[in-house]
């Protein structure tokens, strides 16, 4: 017989180490510190209780921030934010976990308030936006069949229910309608009643049985009440066509509570009970950054989830320079995900080209270099995919760009289907279509070009 053999640790670029989840105090917040763990563990709490101002935020945090923290928040409320501050005391507690004073410099890095708290510093001062940056980048609203079904795939459609979200992320790609208008953007408004939208978009794809697959979304599926989604969502399931529903919630991540309500889960359950007796498949996705948001209630309400039937719990972070710009930020958090909260990580977008988000866009060549260097360290299944969404494109994994001038940051890409707007449209498969990259990331030559050009 030959002796088992262990194997000697070797060097790694990367080092897998299994961590276990912590809920980071949140009593060490002035503004909480009274707070019981019942009233913490209540979604009714964490609504009522969600930052919406500088005021709001000072009340909690005090005098752990510096004044300058606040001031410069201000600024970028004033000047650049495309989104209204927005955040659950769950979401905020993720901020500085480990930090009994918030220092300019740990503000500066800590990942979750780069993305959710942003500042004027943080924003490029020669390039807050590309020349080429639009409100609705993947010109989703162009491909509307009915008001809020965006048809771009030949069998997907997105269903946004909702134009609201428990949280507001200031990379939001439907910057243009999610969210309350802020003092640089005005938002668009959905015209229809809720029931009037939902009626038409049912009929739509009643009349359409080639698309299968319905991303139901918004917003955020946690801001529609239960009653209301699950009546969609059972009248979806009559139809025989539709054979993948997902439902998109970043409210796992931000306000795992509400997934976590006895009213909700059941709900799931039975939802889940329909779809698996008609052979549908049925999962959550949610929106995970970095692996400083995973606690163990957000674990518990992914695997609650699971339990009452839902087939997969994945999800769908966003590269974000300064957040998870690096293969062992992605790695952590994919492991933490698989491991300790039975998520499944699936794509990381490279961030879309809205306005004010330069400052977290990342070149198409670090996209490549980051999807290189995770490649094998995580099973097959939970090795997320980085992708660009390019315009009237879609999806398209970072390496498959037709071609690539790295000196003007240009890369164009072509497509194999037609979107709903392009019925007619011969040259759908053979145009090139372009995706630029952030311009202060470019060679001097590249940055030039476009100071000349803009």
């Amino acid at each position: 017989m030959t002796a088992n053999r262990s194997i000697p640790r070797m060097a790694q670029p990367y080092q897998y180490q299994r961590h276990e989840l912590a809920e980071p105090d949140w009593t060490r917040f002035p503004g909480w510190r009274t707070v019981t763990s019942q009233e913490w563990s209540s979604a009714q709490w964490q609504r009522a209780h969600c930052v919406k101002s500088l005021k709001q935020l000072h009340e909690v945090l005090g005098d752990l921030a510096p004044a300058e923290f606040y001031e410069d928040l201000g600024r970028d409320q004033e000047q650049f934010a495309t989104m209204s501050m927005l955040l659950p005391p769950q979401m905020l507690n993720t901020m500085l976990p480990r930090e009994s004073r918030w220092h300019a410099s740990a503000i500066e890095h800590d990942p979750v308030r780069r993305y959710m708290l942003p500042m004027a510093r943080d924003r490029h001062p020669i390039w807050p936006s590309h020349p080429m940056a639009s409100r609705d980048s993947l010109h989703e609203h162009d491909m509307w069949v009915a008001e809020g079904l965006t048809h771009r795939y030949p069998t997907k459609v997105l269903a946004e229910l909702v134009p609201t979200c428990p949280q507001y992320c200031g990379h939001c790609t439907r910057m243009d309608l999610v969210g309350t208008s802020t003092p640089t953007v005005t938002k668009l408004r959905l015209a229809g009643k809720p029931v009037d939208r939902y009626d038409a978009m049912l009929a739509y794809l009643s009349e359409n049985p080639g698309v299968r697959d319905v991303v139901v979304s918004g917003g955020d599926v946690a801001n529609v009440p239960w009653r209301q989604l699950e009546s969609f969502l059972m009248r979806l399931l009559e139809l025989d066509s539709i054979r993948d529903v997902r439902l998109a919630t970043k409210a796992l991540m931000g306000l795992p509570q509400h997934w976590l309500q006895t009213d909700v889960l059941a709900g799931i359950e039975r939802v889940a009970q329909r779809a698996r007796h008609q052979g549908v498949s049925l999962a959550v996705h949610t929106h995970v950054n970095t692996v400083n948001s995973l606690t163990p209630l957000v674990a518990k309400a992914s695997k609650a989830l699971l339990e009452a039937g839902v087939r997969d719990v994945r999800n769908q972070g966003v590269l974000l320079r300064g957040v998870n710009d690096s293969p062992e930020a992605l790695l952590d958090l994919s492991f933490g995900l698989l491991d300790e909260a039975m998520i499944t990580p699936y794509y990381f977008y490279m961030c879309d080209m809205i306005p004010a988000s330069e400052h977290w866009r990342v070149p198409l060549s670090k996209a490549q270099q980051l999807q290189h260097a995770i490649m094998g360290y995580l099973p097959g299944f939970a090795t997320a995919r980085i992708v660009c969404d390019v315009p009237f494109v879609g999806k398209r994994w970072v390496h498959q760009a037709e071609s690539y001038d790295q000196v003007r940051g240009i890369s164009t890409w072509t497509k194999n289907y037609r979107t709903s707007i392009e019925a007619t449209d011969d040259e759908a498969f053979t145009r090139g279509y372009p995706y630029y990259d952030p311009i202060d990331q470019l060679p001097e030559a590249g940055q030039n070009w476009w100071t000349a050009t803009a």
